[in-house]
């Protein structure tokens, strides 16, 4: 499997490559991650089923458009495939560190930027892809309320109902989206699409970077909405993100629709106490 991925890695960049140095590390919830080098060029590489090779292949789209938008780091994708009975994403090794407030701020000075960059004219993205393991419909629609309604909440509850889920006032939250959401016009902006904290972090040279992303054109509240949804992130990057792109005054009431979908999500991928917590912000939201 190994001499695959260096013979493809050697075949994307032009240079000689043979890993002697393989590590593994943290590769996230669903993946198998590790650090391979040659002692003189250093890789991630995330594994997984073969039959996976599509959710690498959207990631690896994802960063490359996030990467067009010029404004804030993200490992540069190298290439995918399959070796063996694995899939795999190939990407840059990026050295990381914990940051500090001014380093934070950066992110969200850096972060607003991206979200600044808006070439599409709908909601969407030009390939489904998935948030976590759960496939994520990105289907283009012109309207943010009903992109959000039908592809997310829709889309996550009729997952939850096959799960075995019960979330009896979900109907109901489905028609009281338009008035959760009335007076809201987003333009559609390029979102990372599951930022928390687990997938943000900060060079050793200062610089941040975020990472695993489910990228599609979207309401740029969903990023600030789970940044704080698992312990949120330091006060100093709300900060620099403001002084940027300001946040709107209507977010705050926003924010628990939106971080639904990842809640109703973490009940599809771990179940458990997810179902209650889902539904007590159901609940809560009509």
């Amino acid at each position: 499997m190994w001499t695959q991925i260096d013979d493809q890695i050697c075949q994307t960049t032009g240079r000689s490559f043979e890993s002697r140095d393989r590590r593994s590390v943290s590769g996230g919830c669903i993946n198998q991650g590790y650090r391979i080098s040659d002692g003189n060029l250093t890789f991630f590489v995330k594994l997984n089923r073969s039959d996976q090779l599509e959710m690498f292949e959207a990631e690896a789209l994802g960063l490359r458009h996030m990467i067009e938008a010029q404004a804030i780091r993200v490992p540069k994708p190298i290439c995918t495939g399959i070796a063996g009975s694995s899939a795999y994403i190939v990407l840059e090794w990026l050295n990381l560190d914990r940051g500090n407030s001014q380093s934070w701020a950066e992110m969200g000075r850096n972060l607003a930027r991206m979200h600044q960059h808006q070439k599409s004219t709908a909601f969407g993205w030009e390939r489904n892809n998935t948030i976590g393991s759960t496939p994520q419909i990105n289907s283009w629609t012109s309207n943010w309320i009903e992109f959000f309604t039908q592809h997310r909440i829709g889309y996550q509850l009729e997952l939850g109902a096959s799960n075995g889920g019960r979330f009896r006032n979900g109907a109901r939250l489905l028609e009281r989206i338009p008035e959760l959401l009335a007076d809201h016009n987003p333009k559609p902006s390029i979102v990372h699409g599951d930022l928390w904290s687990g997938n943000a972090a900060v060079m050793q040279s200062g610089e941040p970077v975020i990472f695993d992303p489910a990228t599609y054109w979207g309401d740029r509240e969903v990023d600030l909405a789970m940044t704080e949804l698992f312990g949120g992130f330091p006060a100093g990057f709300y900060r620099g993100y403001d002084e940027i792109y300001p946040i709107d005054a209507g977010y705050k009431q926003r924010k628990p629709l939106y971080n639904l979908y990842h809640i109703l999500n973490h009940f599809n991928l771990f179940g458990g106490g997810y179902e209650s917590q889902a539904n007590r912000t159901i609940n809560q939201l009509i």
